[in-house]
């Protein structure tokens, strides 16, 4: 009986760190742009108009040495983009894509992070049977979710 119980335990604990470390595998894509500033092209993305997943804009670059401008640079959609509003943005090398800086571009960038906390509670919870950990992982995922979605928002 107690192998059993130790094969369970290893299985879940093993399911939640898979979770937590998806989560960051797919936060860091994005995050690295925004956190590691060095080499990194930034500047104000003024929206021109959105689609259903994706915003175009007009870039304005506030790096020396740097393109002053780009036609249209295209930034992931987020709740609170409108036509006319500027964004401050860091491009990706190479690309004509955009991702936000600043607090709201941190928050967002660290979302799947949050999902994958809020998931990884549920495993720890009922996998696990540790139920303060859990909680801890639920709130910390509820308080990332909610505070890149007041940033973004408001």
């Amino acid at each position: 009986m107690n192998l059993l119980l130790l094969g369970r335990r290893t299985a879940m604990g093993a399911l939640a760190v898979l979770l937590l470390v998806a989560g960051v595998w797919a936060s860091w894509g994005t995050a690295q742009h925004v956190m590691l500033t060095e080499g990194r092209e930034r500047g104000v993305l003024t929206v021109t108009r959105c689609g259903s997943d994706a915003c175009v804009g007009r870039y304005v670059s506030s790096s020396h040495g740097a393109a002053a401008s780009r036609r249209q640079v295209v930034i992931e959609r987020s709740i609170a983009e409108k036509k006319g509003e500027r964004i401050p943005v860091a491009l990706k090398p190479g690309t004509r894509e955009a991702v936000r800086t600043g607090g709201p571009g941190f928050l967002h960038a660290w979302l799947p992070f949050g999902g994958a906390l809020l998931l990884s509670s549920v495993v720890v919870a009922g996998g696990l049977r540790l139920h303060r950990t859990a909680w801890t992982l639920a709130l910390s995922g509820t308080a990332l979710l909610t505070a890149s979605f007041a940033t973004l928002a408001f």
